[in-house]
């Protein structure tokens, strides 16, 4: 099915400040969710307010182990029906590595109805060989494959020269887009301070290395994050681990309707279009004045 942007209230009068907001389906300006344990009545409400903005959707951690099969097929047929990517987080695989069952849970993952996977090693240690294998695999089941590159420890921000082997070696190795570890906190950890500030040279080095920000998505739970990150690549950035509560207020961002980005648009009177008496709103009464 493919799901297309409903007409919008303002559509007809408005436009968005910051133009140029790729729909779906698209390979850049990806919303990823964390869900760490939406029930299926607030899954039918996301998907009724947001599901336009939503590409994927990541049962957080190893949080689709406490569902019962019924739930999850459920939840996963809900969000496949409107075009989102539902996956199991990083987390779940890694597990199943340390117990020496990755390949037996990708093909679980498959009937039960994901669509992608993600390849990461953020608690456990792994080496590369093993993770092109993970990657191949998943690829050759026929999954979206997503790889993340950090570590989930506090504290622990991997030399810009590791992260980008292993960016440039799962890119070869055909995953879809690298994710920048994040955590559901934003903080200290990946390219972020302690107190959630971005670590600008980091991502400038990745950037300039890589040549493009469309390849990376970063995992960024918080609006000043998310702020930055918009004012620097715009409002097609890929964004990970956002809260189902804030996809429409960090829509709002990348489209710059909220003031934090509306900053970034330039605007100029359109041509040959009148221009309307100013109306002023006081208590509740329309007050017309004479054009200023």
């Amino acid at each position: 099915m493919m799901e297309t942007t409903p007409q919008r209230p303002w559509d007809l009068i408005l436009k968005d400040p910051l133009p140029g907001r790729n729909s779906k389906p698209r390979s850049c300006g990806l919303s990823m969710v964390i869900d760490k344990g939406l029930g299926i009545r607030e899954t039918l409400d996301l998907m009724e307010l947001a599901s336009p903005y939503i590409d994927f959707l990541k049962f957080g951690f190893g949080t689709s182990m406490l569902y019962s099969k019924s739930l999850l097929q459920n939840k996963i047929n809900v969000l496949r029906k409107h075009d989102i990517h539902p996956y199991p987080g990083g987390t779940l695989l890694e597990l199943a590595v340390m117990q020496g069952k990755w390949k037996d849970f990708m093909r679980a993952a498959k009937k039960i109805g994901f669509t992608a996977i993600e390849v990461s090693d953020g608690t456990i240690t792994m080496d590369s060989e093993l993770r092109r294998q993970l990657i191949q695999e998943a690829k050759n089941l026929g999954f979206v494959v997503l790889s993340e590159v950090g570590k989930k420890e506090s504290g622990v921000h991997l030399p810009i020269e590791t992260q980008l082997e292993i960016i440039r070696s799962d890119l070869e190795n055909g995953v879809f887009k690298v994710i920048i570890e994040g955590r559901e906190s934003g903080k200290d950890v990946g390219v972020y301070e302690a107190n959630g500030t971005i670590r600008k040279d980091d991502v400038d080095q990745l950037i300039e290395k890589l040549g493009s920000p469309e390849v990376i998505m970063w995992e960024a739970p918080l609006k000043s994050q998310q702020e930055v990150l918009i004012s620097q690549f715009g409002g097609n950035v890929n964004f990970g681990n956002l809260a189902p509560q804030d996809i429409i207020s960090v829509e709002s961002l990348r489209r710059g309707l909220r003031s934090d980005t509306m900053r970034l648009a330039t605007f100029e009177p359109e041509k040959d279009t009148p221009q309307e008496e100013p109306v002023f709103f006081q208590m509740n009464k329309i007050v017309h004045t004479a054009a200023i």
